[in-house]
């Protein structure tokens, strides 16, 4: 590290401790959380145990839901490797849940990339649900946040579903904190008590003391490989809420008739109970990571989101990095400073769900795995790249000041 790192290092570490102390007892509550749900569902070596063929009775299986649904304050849990990313899990609350003549409603925006294909608002992925018959409507954004009244006119009697996106994903707008997500359902409710509200929770868990069935939501999703994990689940997903809804999600995973009651695994069930055990403390990492980048690139004279300084509700911070150059730059950068296939230099091309090149710099134990360091972004103005993750603090540290240097070096030759 150059000496003028150093001086970089040492101011920012001063200036976000009031930051770090708070981010402590936020992982110290969700950690005495899970490990109350541990105690008191008590969980025993036993069903770390694999299971094969149809799953029936899975003990391991049923025990890692029941954990699940405690923790996250739900009537019902499905934690499944089977699910193959967290777009799945999201995908299957929607073809679960939306039928023809249903009306689904975008509460803060466009949705993700790959929910946009899965919905139908971009691609003509076969199946989406436009083109099952399913309305689709956006409550507009104003500004970096969302629209109260916006989403009341967007919600109506033919309303079935709510999406509510807590992460920024790759728009332009503010993560949604608990009682942002509060505010929202309540204004839907209030407009049709029916409405089912979906919270995407993807980057979201243990970031703050509520999770969205305690703010309201009737169902809420997310990825295994990111803050849910803990850096140790291998694949999967989970879906948890209201017990009717949870069982019809079952339906559409497995098959109608077999539900939840079906699905084995022959690998050990250990990593994703060691997982969500961990999940609080490495969550915690990624945020401080996530801050330290910030306001590194921040005092570079980029332009960042969210600012450093302040309590985060998700893992995401967007870097504008002003060309095309920088981005790859910074890329190769993080890759480099990767435990896992430093040597490959991250270039820009096509990824199933996106309408852009994708640059991604990911050299993670888990593959696509976003709750080890990673960054990507789509090559397109402003050029931004969103970096998340990283198992340990230290790491995120390593990485980002190796990212830093390497654009001023290019900038100064």
């Amino acid at each position: 590290m150059t000496e003028k790192m150093e001086q970089i290092y040492q101011e920012v570490m001063k200036k976000l401790e009031p930051v770090f102390r708070e981010t402590e007892a936020i992982s110290l509550y969700n950690t005495e959380k899970v490990l109350s749900a541990f105690r008191k569902h008590a969980l025993s070596a036993f069903h770390f145990a694999p299971s094969n063929g149809y799953g029936y009775g899975d003990p391991g299986r049923e025990k890692l839901e029941e954990i699940w649904a405690d923790v996250f304050h739900a009537e019902a849990a499905l934690v499944r490797p089977q699910f193959v990313s967290g777009t799945h899990a999201l995908a299957t609350v929607l073809l679960a849940l939306l039928d023809r003549g249903d009306t689904l409603v975008s509460a803060a925006g466009a949705p993700y990339d790959t929910m946009q294909s899965v919905i139908g608002i971009s691609g003509d992925a076969p199946h989406n649900l436009k083109s099952r018959g399913v309305n689709y409507r956006e409550a507009p954004l104003r500004g970096e946040t969302y629209d109260l009244d916006a989403i009341r006119e967007a919600v109506d009697e033919t309303t079935k579903l709510v999406l509510i996106q807590r992460s920024r994903g790759y728009m332009d707008r503010k993560a949604l904190f608990p009682e942002d997500i509060r505010k929202i359902i309540a204004a839907v409710k209030e407009k049709n008590p029916e409405t089912i509200c979906f919270v995407d929770n993807c980057y979201g868990e243990f970031t703050c003391r509520e999770e969205p069935i305690e703010l309201g939501a009737d169902i809420t999703a997310g990825s295994l490989i990111k803050n849910a994990g803990g850096g140790m689940a291998p694949t999967g997903g989970y879906i948890c809420g209201r017990a009717d809804l949870v069982d019809r999600c079952a339906q559409e995973l497995t098959a109608p008739g077999l539900g939840g009651e079906m699905g084995s695994y022959a690998a050990s069930y250990r990593p994703f109970f060691q997982g969500l055990f961990m999940a609080p403390h490495i969550t915690r990492q990624a945020v401080m990571g996530a801050e330290f980048a910030a306001e590194v690139f921040s005092r570079l004279g980029f332009h960042v989101s969210p600012e450093p300084g302040h309590l985060r509700s998700d893992l995401i911070t967007a870097i504008e990095l002003d060309s095309e150059k920088n981005m790859c730059l910074f890329a190769e950068a993080i890759q480099s400073w990767s435990p896992v296939d430093s040597n490959a230099k991250p270039i820009p091309g096509p990824m199933p769900g996106y309408t852009d090149p994708i640059l991604m710099a990911a050299g993670t134990f888990v593959q696509g795995s976003t709750i080890e360091i990673s960054a990507d972004g789509p090559v397109r103005p402003p050029y931004t790249m969103y970096l998340q993750g990283s198992l340990t603090f230290e790491h995120a540290v390593l990485a980002v000041m190796g990212a830093a240097e390497k654009i001023l070096k290019e900038k100064n030759a």
